[in-house]
């Protein structure tokens, strides 16, 4: 369908801190709004995630990338839509790795569930009960955070857990505190 612009942080804080209105049915406009969310996605080579607020529609509507680890390495998997999601369960709480397509460049260590009971609708308009694990869980408790208005900056302990990524002069990728006052 098309990639849509991201909504960047600060400049769109009202509208990424709106709450999202759940989809009343399953119809053509919902399955562009689905296409258009993972075009968007796939645009980005980072994003594993993004939420309909993201582009400006206030519909309960994300997409996630899940995975696994293999040799290492986080495997992705294809976008598939999550519609309506509820969180029915949530538990062991660990810090772990987070950023957001809204906030290039700014990642934080965040406190999330890493088990993770969700129910909602897939793309068909199927319900679904399902279970997720480990970072799988981090992707998807941020996304439907998105659908509330909250961010990821919300879920820090302090703004010294927040850092961009460079590399050094030899060529590693390390992490640089991130200094500057986040607005609002």
């Amino acid at each position: 369908m098309a990639v849509r612009e991201i909504l960047i942080y600060p400049q769109s804080k009202n509208e990424l801190r709106a709450k999202s209105q759940p989809v009343e049915k399953i119809d053509k406009s919902l399955k562009h709004l689905i296409a258009d969310l993972k075009d968007t996605l796939q645009a980005h080579e980072n994003g594993i995630g993004l939420a309909s607020p993201q582009i400006n529609v206030h519909k309960q509507v994300v997409i996630v990338c899940l995975g696994y680890e293999q040799e290492g390495e986080w495997v992705t998997g294809p976008p598939e839509a999550l519609i309506n999601p509820r969180v029915i369960e949530a538990g062991d709480e660990r810090r772990d790795f987070d950023g957001c397509l809204s906030f290039p460049g700014l990642y934080g260590e965040t406190i999330r569930p890493h088990l993770l009971r969700v129910t909602g609708l897939d793309e068909q308009g199927q319900p679904f009960d399902r279970y997720y694990e480990g970072f799988n869980a981090v992707v998807v408790h941020h996304e439907i955070d998105h659908l509330e208005g909250v961010l990821f900056i919300d879920r820090v302990q302090s703004a010294k857990d927040l850092y961009t990524l460079e590399k050094n002069t030899r060529g590693q990728t390390i992490r640089v505190p991130f200094n500057a006052k986040i607005p609002g």
